[in-house]
This record gives structure tokens, sequence and C-alpha cells, in this order.
């Protein structure tokens, strides 16, 4: 019996590990200044140019409601590619750090309980257990809405 893998790559916020599917990782980049949009919510950083696209940067500490710090030499924005009205848009998520990619069977991702989590379950796409820790996976396309993500195109 060949269960289909799926692979995620990991990063952690406020010492919790955290994953996202790595079929929707772009790319990962040093985190560098953006430029802030006036009137938008606190954990919309602002928006990078990424080689000529103008992309919204958030800041998962923020819009999880997290205890913020100061970035750092590991802080780094992970650019995914996320649906948004049918649509496939760019977006770059702040991190404290990367940690590492791994694989797991579809089957062994759990549910994500209602309850115990800093974080809205609307994000939550599941739990994964891996070596005796428990990883939250999100679900990319919730973290931002269709009027935040269009900020791109108000920024051009």
């Amino acid at each position: 019996m060949n269960a289909e893998l799926e692979q995620f790559l990991t990063f952690l916020l406020a010492d919790e590990e955290y994953a996202v599917d790595i079929l929707r990782v772009q790319e990962i980049r040093v985190w560098a200044p953006v430029t802030r949009i006036p009137n938008s919510p606190p954990y919309l950083k602002g928006v990078l140019n990424l080689r000529g696209t103008i992309i919204p940067v958030i800041d998962l500490r923020c819009r999880f409601a997290m205890a913020q710090r100061d970035y750092g030499p590991q802080t780094v924005v992970v650019v995914v590619k996320v649906m948004s009205d049918n649509l496939q848009r760019t977006m770059g998520i702040v991190v404290d750090s990367v940690e590492e990619t791994f694989a797991v069977a579809r089957e062994h991702i759990m549910a994500a309980p209602h309850v115990g989590s800093n974080i809205d379950a609307e994000f939550v796409r599941g739990l994964i257990s891996v070596d005796k820790k428990m990883i939250v996976l999100l679900d990319v396309d919730r973290l931002l809405n269709s009027d935040e993500l269009a900020i791109e195109h108000i920024a051009e």
C-alpha cells in the first residue's frame, strides 16, 4: 500500500512549530524593511517589490495576536502562493525562523481542535505529529482576505 505523501516547510513562531504546504512556497528571503501602506491592518507590514511584482507582507505573530518581538538575523519572509477569488496571488509571511522540510502521509494529518490555540481555527488546516511533537498546519489561502491581497494593485 503506497500512501500519498505531502511535503511541508516548517517554521517557528514564538517557539511553536507551524507548517505550510511546500508546493505553495515560492522562496524564502531574509527580512528586509518593506513599504508601509497607510490605513492597513497592523499585521499587514507593507509591501515589497519581488522582481517587479508588488506583494503584501504579513507578520504572522501580529496576525495571530502573539507577543511581538524585534526582527533578528533569523527572521525571514516566506513567499507563498495563495488562491483568492479563483486567482493565484503571492504574499510574504514574516516568521521567526525556518526549521525544516518533511513529508507525511495525507491520512496522518489530523483535524484541528477548536480550543487550546492562539490561532483562529479558520487559519488551521490540521495538526501533524512528527517526532513526538505537534505541528500546526496552516491554510495559507485564509491568512489574508481578497481585499488585503488586492493591495498589490493599489501599490502599483
